[in-house]
């Protein structure tokens, strides 16, 4: 079973549950996501199944955009709702106009601090492991990118917002340094991906219902139509011939469609076998085979 399916995560779950519960679903033991969602988190969560794990590659850098819930007036040690005050707490009003000013100054690149309860790994070690023992989490500031930071409405102490950001953005920290900021402190208090990559939240499927899929046989129907994965790449189909050398990892040539270095390559309209890149002209050699050929049963 090879494919991607987008799983519209609850809340209280790891990312890690999520893939154990799938497996278990589709009795597949190849699953892998793009992305860790924290527990607290819900939305989008990309899977690749089977021998499309191999496609984890080219999402390392994928944007994910975001909408959720800013609480000013104390932060705290995981920098959302789940963890302990920090600071104290300390009734705020603040206004539309004032956190959106605010917001401002958190566009674009900036360096940001991830927070002490990340897998950011110090000295081998992830570094909620090490805040969990109450030891010493010394981080090193990261550049990351924050294309699109929308203030939607105030509302009291609770701001809501919609966030577009580079590959390893928390919106934890984000939280964390607008209320420090703003010299009152603040958390993440919900927070929903809704986007990653070219995958969104229209594409989700809720754990239950691809259990129900699972039990009538037609999980597959849930998965994202091949053609529209890796948009950047334009797609080529193979004839049996072209497939054949493909699958064993062998150069072909393949239909002059662009100048592209890689491609999808296609047999039939959903089955994709390879992901191929140029060496010259029209040949193209498999970078990654994803579809190998059946082998012929021995005749004895």
């Amino acid at each position: 079973m090879n494919g991607v399916l987008i799983i519209d995560k609850p809340a209280g779950l790891t990312s890690h549950d999520v893939v154990d519960r799938v497996r278990r679903i589709l009795h597949e033991r190849s699953v892998g996501h793009l992305g860790t969602l924290d527990p607290l988190a819900t939305g989008v969560l990309p899977l690749l199944i089977g021998n499309l794990t191999r496609l984890a590659q080219f999402y390392t850098t994928s944007e994910k955009a975001y909408q959720g819930v800013m609480r000013f007036g104390f932060a705290t040690d995981t920098y959302d709702a789940e963890g302990e005050p920090s600071t104290p707490a300390a009734e705020v009003q603040v206004s539309l106009e004032e956190i959106e000013a605010l917001a401002a100054g958190f566009r674009g690149p900036i360096e940001q601090m991830p927070p002490p309860f990340s897998a950011k790994k110090i000295h081998g070690v992830p570094a909620y492991k090490l805040a969990r023992k109450h030891k010493e989490v010394v981080l090193q500031p990261v550049k990351v990118e924050v294309k699109e930071l929308e203030i939607l409405s105030v509302e009291g102490e609770r701001a809501t917002f919609r966030a577009r950001v580079a590959s390893g953005t928390y919106v934890r920290s984000l939280a964390h340094d607008m209320g420090k900021a703003l010299g009152c402190g603040a958390h993440l208090e919900s927070l929903r991906r809704t986007a990653v990559a070219e995958f969104d939240i229209s594409d989700g499927h809720t754990l239950d219902e691809l259990d129900a899929a699972a039990q009538t046989s037609q999980a597959e129907e849930l998965f994202i139509h091949p053609r529209r994965i890796l948009p950047g790449l334009p797609s080529v189909t193979a004839n049996d011939e072209t497939a054949a050398r493909i699958r064993s990892g062998r150069a072909a040539n393949l239909p002059e469609l662009s100048r592209a270095r890689l491609v999808k390559v296609f047999y039939g309209q959903r089955e994709l076998i390879a992901i191929a890149s140029r060496v010259a002209g029209t040949l193209f050699h498999p970078k990654i085979v994803l579809a190998v050929s059946q082998a012929a049963p021995t005749v004895k």
